[in-house]
């Protein structure tokens, strides 16, 4: 039986650690920054479109945001991760988290507003929730998820005018949109099936993903693209903050956020995007926007947060 004062101590130490590794920012004020820089995420993709090809603008989002994340792992004395068949698992997930998505926006972006591929981005749930029924065992369909599958696809055809017969829109930037946002859950299934329970942390698995989709689209870049004659300041600028902010630092923030109060919400991050897209895209770009892009992304974002909704258990 311990006395007062020796069970007094390790308390106290426990306290003092807990504060010292606690953020000095609140996670609402983190969760608030990251919706923020993911939603100009869009909009920055279109600037840097307007200097430099689509492949360019995604190599030099990768790089940037591979930097940031050295320099984290640098901090923390972190390592990147050992093993062949780890590595060659990070290479497909680069492929289908980083280096596709990020490319189909931004060649999605030469036609379509940014206020669209924002909006394309939050049916990332839906396809997830699709996915998951076929792809996961335990993702059990109940009839409000599917209800909400329903109700997001809804909305997406509101967004892109179906009674219009979709001429309002460029088919072919929508489609690679939608694709870049179907890409993210099969990634994440595959991650799920491969990388879970690899023994290495997520800033070390991060750090070698964008790292290899770095490297990925520096091969790629050369043979479809050609050195530009100038180099634009302003789309050069929005490069290095989509980098640098949009993908580094915010990938920093967002598994800090998971570790203090959980996936379930930090994923609430994704509806709010949309709305800081639009908003963007429409004061600052000065980009049109119809009655049924706001009211298509609210029933997308409704659809969205019914999929995860969780079974109850018995």
């Amino acid at each position: 039986m311990t006395t007062a004062t020796g069970a007094s101590r390790p308390s106290t130490r426990t306290t003092a650690t807990a504060e010292r590794r606690r953020p000095s920012v609140g996670w609402r004020v983190r969760f608030g920054f990251l919706a923020l820089i993911w939603g100009f995420s869009f909009l920055l993709i279109k600037v840097g479109t307007e200097g430099y090809a689509p492949f360019q603008v995604t190599f030099g989002r990768l790089l940037f945001g591979t930097a940031v994340l050295a320099v984290a792992m640098a901090v923390k004395r972190e390592r990147l991760p050992r093993g062949a068949r780890t590595w060659g698992h990070l290479a497909v997930a680069a492929l289908l988290l980083n280096a596709l998505p990020f490319s189909l926006f931004a060649y999605a972006e030469l036609t379509i507003p940014s206020t669209l591929a924002g909006i394309c981005n939050a049916t990332s749930p839906l396809w997830g929730m699709a996915l998951s029924l076929v792809a996961l065992s335990e993702d059990r369909p109940t009839r409000v998820r599917v209800a909400g599958l329903g109700l997001g696809f809804l909305g997406v055809l509101t967004v892109l005018g179906a009674w219009q017969g979709f001429r309002s829109l460029d088919a072919s930037g929508t489609a690679m949109a939608l694709l870049a946002s179907l890409s993210y859950p099969i990634g994440w299934i595959y991650v799920r099936r491969t990388l879970a329970g690899s023994g290495h942390s997520n800033l070390s698995l991060t750090g070698a993903q964008l790292l290899l989709a770095t490297v990925q689209l520096a091969i790629v870049t050369p043979l479809f693209t050609s050195l530009p004659a100038g180099f634009p300041v302003l789309p050069l600028l929005a490069i290095v903050a989509l980098g640098a902010l949009g993908t580094g630092l915010a990938m920093l923030v967002q598994y800090g956020i998971v570790a203090e109060v959980g996936p379930t919400t930090a994923q609430m991050v994704t509806y709010f995007i949309p709305v800081i897209a639009t908003a963007a895209g429409v004061a600052i770009l000065g980009e049109s926007l119809t009655w049924s892009t706001p009211v298509g992304a609210v029933i997308v974002l409704a659809g969205a947060a019914l999929t995860q909704v969780k079974p109850r258990r018995r």
